[in-house]
């Protein structure tokens, strides 16, 4: 048995479950029925709640991770970590819908908009990405720097471009790797590098430091969604995702060396990752 190799799962998996723990506490917190009076038309907040449930919490567990290998509190990362997973809850809503990918499951429960219906699942996708950005301002002097770095990975050029390329990719562009790659980056690799940076932002590291953690968190993103595709069954190419995958892993540990000892967390995830183990 290699007890070093152990030791670190060990560690990963209690930074995990530590982290997926908080997340759900502060992100059922954002979501409550704070006045307490029961006003909830059309059964909005009944569904955002329902949006977040479940799911491994894996991207706001690396803006803890990054925060903290950087210095910082996990519960000062908290608003950041809950904002990423709120954006996340916002991208399947919308992927599920009938005009999207038209799935009427996710995690074993029937999609938003199946169990509230096509227009409420519109909003509570719209409502959850306005909630987002309401926790980033939970940041303080910070907060601005976080909103520009969220907006910049989840908008037009990044996250929303990988949806459209997604939607009219060719069954030949997919078996084409330059297109998968760029499709990767944009719908999976960019909110894992807006995880891993806002964990630097929230830390107050400098901006050669957020870069480099940022390029960590595309390469284990894109990585996550090698891995993924090829146990779902659905790679063109398994051996070239198996290259790449050991590619982008040696990339994420090299763009951590700024951060000296202190990346054992982060190298851990980016081993689970690249081995398909989230």
């Amino acid at each position: 048995m290699n007890v070093r190799k152990t030791e670190k799962d060990a560690t990963l998996a209690l930074f995990l479950s530590d982290a997926r723990a908080r997340v759900d506490r502060y992100v059922a917190a954002c979501l409550a029925d704070r006045d307490g009076d029961g006003d909830d038309p059309g059964r909005l907040r009944e569904a955002m709640r329902y949006a977040t449930q479940g799911g491994k919490r894996l991207r706001p567990a690396l803006v803890l991770a990054s925060a903290h290998a950087l210095g910082a509190s996990l519960d000062s990362a908290l608003p950041a970590a809950a904002a990423v997973e709120l954006l996340h809850a916002y991208t399947l809503v919308h992927d599920d819908l009938p005009a999207m990918d038209d799935d009427d499951e996710r995690r074993g429960q029937p999609t938003v908009h199946v169990k509230f219906g096509e227009a409420n699942a519109i909003l509570v996708g719209d409502a959850l990405l306005t909630e987002a950005f309401f926790l980033l301002a939970e940041l303080g002097d910070r907060a601005a720097t976080a909103v520009r770095v969220l907006a910049r990975h989840a908008g037009a050029r990044a996250l929303l471009a990988g949806q459209a390329q997604d939607l009219s990719l060719s069954a030949a562009d997919r078996r084409d790797p330059l297109a998968l790659d760029a499709l990767f980056r944009r719908k999976t690799g960019a909110l894992f590098a807006a995880a891993a940076e806002l964990g630097a932002v929230v830390a107050g590291a400098p901006a050669d430091v957020q870069a480099a953690l940022g390029a960590y968190g595309m390469a284990i993103g894109v990585a996550f969604q090698h891995a993924d595709d090829l146990a779902d069954g659905d790679h063109p190419d398994a051996a070239r995702a198996a290259e790449k995958t050991r590619e982008l892993l040696a990339r994420a540990r090299d763009h951590l060396a700024v951060l000296g000892g202190k990346a054992l967390v982060l190298q851990e995830l980016a081993s689970l990752v690249a081995r398909g183990g989230v």
